[in-house]
C-alpha cells in the first residue's frame, strides 16, 4: 500500500532507511497481553495509556538523552498501562537494545514502534507487540500472520477507512488510528472520530498522535478509544519535563473530568 510520492519528505526518508535494514535471528515471544493491560487500567479507573519512549522525531524540536529504562520506569510509575519503544535509529534515535533493556525492567506490555516492511525485520528484538503500518506494507495479511507466529501481538496502524478495511481483511484485532497525515505531517483529531465508528467491537482500538492534554484524552475516549498511544506530550522534547508527572496528568484525565463535573453539580 506504500504510496511514497504522496508522503512528506521526512516520511519518505524514513522509509528509504527502513528498506535497508535487515533482520536478525528468529524471535519467539511469550507476550504480556496488551488488550488485557488496557482493559485492566480502565477497570481500575485509569486512562489506558501506552506511553512512548521516543528520544526524538522529525516533528520534534529537540531530543531527550535520558536513559530509556529510567524513562520507562517513570512512565509506569505515572500509571502507564503499557510502554512503546522506538527502535528506528536514524530519525527517532531509538534502538532494539533500548527496547530489550526496557522490557527487562518493566512488567507491563512493551510495544515495538518502528517502520517494519518485511518479515525478516520482525526478527530483531523480542517485544510483546509490534506496530505494522498498513500504508507501508505490501502483504499486510502475511506480515500480521508472521508476527503472530513469533508470538507478537500486531498493532496495525491505519489513517482512513480504506486502510481500516485492509487491516480488518488481514484479521487485525489490535488497530491504531493515526491522527497524523503522513503526506503533510499535520494532526487532526477528527481523523480518529471519522474512522472509529467503522471499527468492530471485537477490535481493541488505539488512538495515536496529537494527544497532548487531558481534554484530548477525554475526546478520544468519548470517540471510542480503548487505549491511547502518546509520545511527544510525555517526552517533552523541547525541555526536561517530568515524564512521570506528564504521564500521570494524562492517566488521570478521566478522574479530573469526573471531579470537575462533581464540582459543577455542587455549585448548582
Amino acid at each position: 500500500m506504500d504510496q511514497t510520492p504522496e508522503l512528506a519528505p521526512a516520511v519518505a526518508a524514513i522509509l528509504e532507511a527502513a528498506r535497508e535494514r535487515a533482520g536478525g535471528e528468529p524471535v519467539s515471544v511469550d507476550p504480556r497481553p496488551l488488550p488485557d493491560a488496557l482493559a485492566d487500567a480502565a477497570t481500575e479507573g485509569r486512562v489506558p495509556l501506552i506511553a512512548e519512549v521516543k528520544p526524538t522525531s522529525p516533528t520534534s524540536d529537540g531530543r531527550r538523552e535520558d536513559d530509556p529504562v529510567e524513562l520507562a520506569e517513570a512512565m509506569v510509575a505515572g500509571g502507564a498501562a503499557a510502554i512503546s519503544v522506538l527502535t528506528e535509529p536514524t530519525h527517532f534515535g531509538g534502538s532494539p537494545e533500548a527496547l530489550e533493556r526496557v522490557r527487562e525492567a518493566v512488567d507491563v506490555p512493551v510495544l515495538r514502534k518502528d517502520f517494519l516492511l518485511r518479515e525478516e525485520q520482525l526478527d530483531v528484538v523480542a517485544a510483546d507487540a509490534v506496530l505494522l503500518i498498513a500504508r507501508f506494507v505490501d502483504d499486510l495479511e502475511g506480515l500480521v500472520a508472521a508476527a503472530r507466529e513469533r508470538g507478537f501481538q500486531p498493532l496495525v496502524e491505519v489513517h482512513d477507512r480504506e486502510e481500516l478495511a485492509a487491516a480488518l481483511a488481514a484479521d487485525a484485532t489490535l488497530v491504531g488510528v493515526n491522527n497524523r497525515d503522513l503526506a503533510r505531517l499535520e494532526v487532526d483529531l477528527h481523523t480518529f472520530e471519522r474512522v472509529a465508528p467503522e471499527v468492530p467491537d471485537r477490535v481493541t482500538l488505539i488512538a495515536e498522535s496529537g494527544i497532548g492534554t487531558p481534554a484530548d484524552v477525554r475526546r478520544m475516549r468519548a470517540a471510542g478509544a480503548d487505549g491511547l498511544l502518546v509520545g511527544s506530550a510525555i517526552m517533552d522534547h523541547g525541555g526536561d519535563g517530568d515524564v512521570e508527572a506528564n504521564t500521570r496528568r494524562l492517566v488521570e484525565a478521566d478522574a479530573e473530568d469526573t471531579s470537575a463535573s462533581d464540582t459543577e453539580e455542587t455549585r448548582t
